[in-house]
């Protein structure tokens, strides 16, 4: 579910905005896993009801069965926030739940002519539990999938200073807001998480935080960048920024695809021509990126971002974004792979080119390359009219240009092409990429048969890694390994004994196998024939290069 696309725009104002896009992604076969409903899905008075407006939404559970028949999982904003003065907010006051000081001033928020709020203390064990209660009783029991927990920060009174965010939250439950002032979104998270599985044990806990706290990969928590700007100088920024995330040791983060707040210049209808180009390129050098995050989801205030909104089915940043919305699906036994290393070997998906190639001192200063996982050198193209750009392939291992198979030396600095359908993206030596069937949900259909990308040059190795994909069983041990290991002199790739099983495990599958060499490329090509077809039961099997 997380692993997949996430649809998000702000924000979808009706039940029936909902269905109409999710029939729409399914119409037009754009690969999708999630959609998500953004802030205000209540009464406009009612923020902190945990409830559905009934004009707008007028049938929740049913709005939300239909988009499960469809094979969508739904997440849902909610907020720490709670009005002054409706049920939820008398209660929790009452059991002394709230921070007080927003209300003592007397402040209101941007809605219509503003509202007195506060925020609850989720420094609280019982305040946590109540908020959590809330949540299953009026949103979980109807069938929400994961949750978009806004706000984190706390974001109390908003375009304020940290001094005053502190004054707003103090006291907290553990003492002064000044010692415990960040930490305030690891323990929102944690009542949700630990709500839910104590709520229900089988369903794993997806969260998206807008602020996150060491130790918040424990709850389940992904975070993202905040509501960053429609501007190129504000993509560019969210490359260190991710990358500096990810070696903080948090491995899920993600940036709003095409950013959240937009210039003016776009919000015209219509664009002016030359914008509306520029809007358009914008988004898909920004797909091409976050198609190689820990989370590839789009989000953003009007225009709308879903991607037949943003261009039409021929333009070349449709195709764009298409085209790597079903690589990253393609891509799904390395992405999941990678997943479950972050979980069991304590890995992250988003690496720094210091944190594989630290002896090199040519990369320790680039912030504008990176390598997801171990096998691919990711080269965003962050400039506006940009058809090539300038990017450094680490010494001590040579490199394949993912769309030919052309091989490079590592160790130099290239100016390579970067046309508007295509980001700059290369291959380690050495590297077993394995890609599965075309999808358009991670699970609607076996991952079978899986195709072995072997790039030759180097000893390599990989480990297939799978599990029930939905529930915690893994943690006792249900998912299965395979190790894929390649010997550049005996030019020979084994795969290697499974080892573990779960319930729904393929016993049986098919490997294809596609040899990738310096005097052999090969550029990527789903649909092409392989060098060696391996009908596998569980046994190791060795395949040797022609």
């Amino acid at each position: 579910m997380g692993h997949g696309f996430l649809a998000k725009r702000d924000r979808y104002k009706t039940q029936d905005e909902v269905l109409t896009a999710a029939v729409e992604f399914r119409k037009r076969q754009i690969p999708i896993d999630n959609i998500v409903l953004d802030w205000s899905y209540w009464k406009q008075a009612e923020w902190g009801s945990q409830a559905f407006d009934p004009v707008r939404f007028p049938n929740p559970e049913g709005m939300i069965k239909t988009l499960h028949d469809q094979n969508l999982h739904f997440m849902l904003s909610v907020w720490p926030k709670f009005y002054e003065g409706i049920p939820n907010y008398n209660d929790f006051l009452a059991k002394g739940y709230l921070y007080k000081r927003n209300i003592a001033n007397r402040t209101r928020d941007w809605i219509a002519q503003g509202y007195t709020s506060t925020f609850y203390d989720a420094f609280n064990p019982q305040a946590r539990q109540a908020f959590w209660n809330l949540l299953n009783t009026k949103l979980f029991t109807k069938g929400i999938d994961a949750w978009w927990m806004d706000a984190s920060e706390p974001d109390i009174y908003s375009n304020t200073n940290v001094e005053t965010r502190k004054q707003l939250m103090t006291p907290t439950h553990l003492g002064s807001s000044t010692l415990y002032f960040n930490g305030f979104p690891l323990q929102n998270a944690k009542g949700i998480y630990e709500g839910q599985r104590g709520s229900q044990s089988n369903q794993r806990v997806f969260l998206l935080t807008r602020s996150g706290y060491a130790g918040s990969q424990r709850y389940a928590a992904a975070i993202w960048s905040g509501d960053i700007a429609s501007r190129w100088e504000d993509f560019k920024n969210q490359i260190p920024a991710g990358l500096n995330f990810s070696m903080s040791g948090i491995p899920y983060w993600t940036s709003d695809i095409g950013g959240f707040a937009v210039e003016h210049r776009y919000e015209k209808t219509p664009m002016v021509a030359q914008d509306q180009e520029e809007w358009r390129e914008l988004n898909a050098r920004w797909y091409q990126y976050g198609a190689f995050c820990p989370l590839f989801r789009v989000h953003g205030q009007f225009p709308f971002r879903e991607v037949y909104n943003i261009a039409p089915e021929g333009h070349p940043a449709y195709q764009s974004m298409l085209y790597y919305n079903q690589l990253r699906y393609r891509l799904m036994p390395y992405i999941y792979s990678l997943a479950g290393q972050a979980h069991h070997q304590n890995g992250t998906l988003m690496r720094g080119l210091v944190m594989d190639f630290g002896r090199d001192a040519g990369v320790r200063n680039i912030s504008n390359q990176f390598m997801f996982g171990p096998s691919l050198l990711v080269n965003p193209v962050t400039d506006y009219r940009a058809r090539s750009r300038s990017l450094y392939l680490p010494a001590g291992t040579g490199w394949f240009d993912f769309y030919s198979g052309q091989h490079q030396v590592g160790g130099q600095t290239l100016t390579v092409e970067a046309p508007l359908e295509r980001m700059p993206l290369y291959v380690r030596e050495g590297s077993i990429l394995p890609f599965g069937p075309a999808m358009q949900y991670t699970t609607e259909k076996p991952v079978d048969p899986v195709t072995l990308y072997v790039y030759t040059g180097k000893d390599g190795q990989f480990t297939l890694y799978e599990d029930e994909n939905v529930n915690y069983n893994y943690e006792k041990g249900a998912f299965s390994t395979i190790p894929l290991t390649y010997d550049e002199k005996a030019k020979t790739l084994t795969i290697g004994e499974r080892k573990g099983t779960f319930p729904g495990m393929l016993a049986q599958r098919t490997f294809r196998v596609v040899w990738v060499s310096q005097i052999r490329p090969v550029a990527w090509n789903p649909d092409a024939s392989p060098a060696k077809t391996v009908q596998y039961s569980g046994a190791a099997q060795a395949v040797k290069m022609d």
